[in-house]
């Protein structure tokens, strides 16, 4: 049997993955979370073979649930799913450790293939999405841009990001004049937006 780990906030899907591999004659489901902490933590618990894991999770998202995962249990491979797959979260995923990345409007029986690939130490990524990924431009901030840019995503005064990034006031809007600038928008709220449509934030 296949042991595996299911994490997604959203309790009706979770649930509804849950009954949908209980059915697979090779497939047992030992143990859910609702957000990315509990998912380690039931990983740790648990030592699944294979940890299911959404990509939007409160209190760790898939990206640092795999991360976390790769170097604390490597032996338990990481699928993650996701409603709004974007060329930039399938090479976050990959680089997190994760060894399937697959969206959820896959066909039903889809998880379940992707489970025993990634069991038998092989790796699953949506075709479609890896096609895409081979024709969008990388992003053009730099890592500290997209940085300062990540900290500004809740609207902060430049002033209090300065102080969490542990920079000057004046670096921090020179950081975001420039990648409202790259992005080609009017402000920073319109350069986070295009940052986390294209998958980079």
């Amino acid at each position: 049997m296949i042991r595996v780990l299911l994490a997604d906030d959203e309790e009706l899907i979770r649930t509804a993955l849950a009954a949908l591999l209980d059915l697979e004659d090779d497939l047992t489901v030992v143990a859910q979370a609702a957000d990315g902490e509990a998912a380690v933590t039931a990983a740790l618990a648990y030592r699944p073979d294979v940890a299911v894991v959404d990509l939007a999770m409160p209190r760790r998202d898939g990206f640092q649930v795999a991360a976390e995962l790769a170097r604390a249990l490597p032996a338990c491979a990481v699928v993650i799913l996701t409603g709004q797959g974007r060329p930039p979260h399938l090479a976050r995923a990959l680089t997190a450790g994760a060894r399937g990345f697959l969206p959820k409007g896959a066909p039903g029986g889809a998880l379940a293939d992707v489970i025993r690939r990634v069991h038998a130490g092989g790796r699953y990524v949506d075709p479609a999405l890896a096609a895409d990924a081979l024709t969008i431009p990388p992003c053009p901030l730099t890592p500290r841009e997209l940085e300062t840019l990540r900290a500004a995503e809740d609207g902060s005064p430049v002033a209090v990001i300065a102080r969490r990034a542990h920079l000057s006031a004046g670096t921090v809007r020179n950081y975001l004049a420039i990648a409202v600038q790259k992005l080609g928008v009017d402000n920073r709220a319109e350069a986070v937006r295009v940052a986390r449509e294209n998958g980079w934030l």
